[in-house]
């Protein structure tokens, strides 16, 4: 299934399967846009904050409170 023929929502998504396309490389996977949404959804749940950090994927978003 590709993400062209289904509406790709960050929300309905459980934080272990944003992860999983967050790390996973992108032009196997989901557009830039969809990875943008997996980052920000994962950051407002505060999951994965410090592997988002290491690996260079959060850019705005703070991990402390």
């Amino acid at each position: 299934m590709t993400m062209e023929t289904s509406r790709f929502n960050a929300r309905e998504l459980c934080s272990r399967k944003l992860w999983e396309l967050v790390t996973t490389p992108s032009e196997e996977n989901i557009g830039e846009r969809e990875l943008q949404q997996a980052i920000e959804e994962l950051a407002t749940r505060r999951r994965y904050l410090e592997e988002l950090q290491r690996i260079g994927k959060l850019r705005e978003h703070k991990s402390g409170a």
